[in-house]
């Protein structure tokens, strides 16, 4: 696809950039047979090949709209097109810069601006986790919109972390909002690596991995969190004190792979965050060597037939689609995909399912339904969004997957 950029963006790092990604597009609409929002609006500018047009009329000195931010702004960002595309159209990052220059020009309404900044500070904050506690306490009497993401999963027996030294170590990004939302999350993945013989280390100092500011378009903040990590953890790995920095959340972990290229500009940090980029592991990309090692430990027969819902992060961003049920199933797992849509998005999409819910809700009952199909005991996934979102619309329990491995462990 062949575009002449406006004087405006000729010689800009993103009108450079965009050029780049546009010149491998040959709008042919695959994107847009497996872009969940075209198939729920049936609207061209809801999928990939028109947002794509959008920002290119936009980068040629055409207008933007509140309207041409709303057709970007439904995107999920799934990258489901990416994964389809046959041309490699990095269709993500031509978003961000087209969100970014559409922003620029089109101010929100004040209602809009406060939602997200709540969003970007709350979501963030040391206060979020009382918040949500307080929250739970009060949820008889509040609405069930409010309490529905609030769900939580049945506590663990033990909230101890494994403090058990290994000669094997792994740096452990705990995040922001799973702490309050799942803290049992974290809690097994550190148990279920304890069992394997390595030993989790959690760097105080670190918190948000950037992802929250990143999807509410303040990429200022969310590098400054990417750096406050960096320093965090640059002891440790200056030291080679630590083999990987693993995570337990699919979103933070295609977030931290990606800091080396979002800190490539900046010469005090470009090589740590090349560094952090390459020591990040998702804990699905851990599973396959763990296998052995829990093998004759597992009793999975209590955890009952599952169905696990690969997040967009995980099967499009991390490309780790099979990274965990054939594992699963290696281990007597009696676990399943559902029978259609495994590639189709939740509709949780970070912040999305806040600030486009109708269109959330109609993807997950979407989704639910599928999931639901064989009947599982349990549902399972890889990410906190997901887990949180699918629950609110379901009455099976939705775990991630590192917890219910966690409990087969004897």
């Amino acid at each position: 696809m062949q575009t002449q950029l406006s004087p405006e963006f000729k010689d800009t790092e993103d009108g450079r950039a965009a050029e780049a990604i546009l010149r491998k597009c040959v709008h042919c609409g695959l994107c847009n047979a497996t872009c969940p929002t075209y198939q729920v609006a049936g609207d061209e500018r809801d999928g990939p090949r028109g947002r794509i047009y959008l920002i290119k009329q936009v980068l040629e000195g055409g207008p933007a709209s509140r309207i041409t931010q709303g057709h970007l702004d439904r995107c999920l960002t799934c990258r489901n097109c990416e994964t389809t595309c046959p041309a490699g159209v990095e269709y993500g990052a031509l978003l961000d810069i087209g969100r970014r220059l559409v922003d620029e020009r089109v101010p929100r309404p004040a209602p809009e601006r406060a939602r997200r900044w709540l969003l970007r500070e709350g979501l963030t904050s040391p206060w979020f986790r009382p918040a949500v506690a307080l929250g739970r306490t009060l949820a008889p009497w509040l609405p069930r919109s409010l309490v529905a993401p609030l769900a939580g999963a049945a506590k663990p027996a033990s909230s101890a972390f494994p403090t058990t030294a290994h000669a094997r170590r792994m740096l452990m990004l705990t995040g922001c909002v799973q702490p309050a939302l799942r803290p049992s999350i974290g809690l097994a993945t550190a148990r279920v690596l304890d069992v394997a013989r390595i030993q989790t280390v959690r760097m105080p100092a670190a918190g948000c991995c950037g992802a929250v500011r990143s999807h509410l378009g303040d990429e200022q903040g969310a590098r400054a969190d990417m750096r406050r990590n960096i320093d965090a953890w640059w002891p440790v790995l200056a030291a080679n004190d630590a083999e990987a920095i693993v995570i337990d959340g699919s979103a933070c972990a295609l977030m931290v792979k990606g800091y080396g290229a979002a800190l490539d500009d900046d010469p005090a940090y470009r090589d740590k965050a090349t560094r952090v980029s390459e020591l990040a592991r998702d804990v699905s990309e851990l599973l396959p060597e763990l296998v052995p090692q829990l093998a004759g430990r597992i009793r999975p027969e209590a955890a009952g037939p599952l169905t696990f819902h690969p997040p967009c992060t995980l099967q499009h961003g991390q490309r780790l689609r099979n990274g965990v049920e054939p594992h699963l199933r290696t281990l007597g797992f009696a676990v399943t995909a559902p029978p259609e849509d495994v590639h189709l998005c939740c509709g949780s999409a970070g912040t999305y399912s806040v600030l486009q819910p109708a269109m959330a809700r109609e993807l997950r009952s979407r989704k639910v339904a599928t999931l639901e199909v064989r009947g599982p005991q349990t549902i399972i996934s890889a990410n906190i969004g997901c887990i949180q979102h699918l629950q609110a619309g379901t009455e099976i329990p939705v775990r991630h997957w590192i917890e219910v491995l966690a409990d087969a462990v004897s």
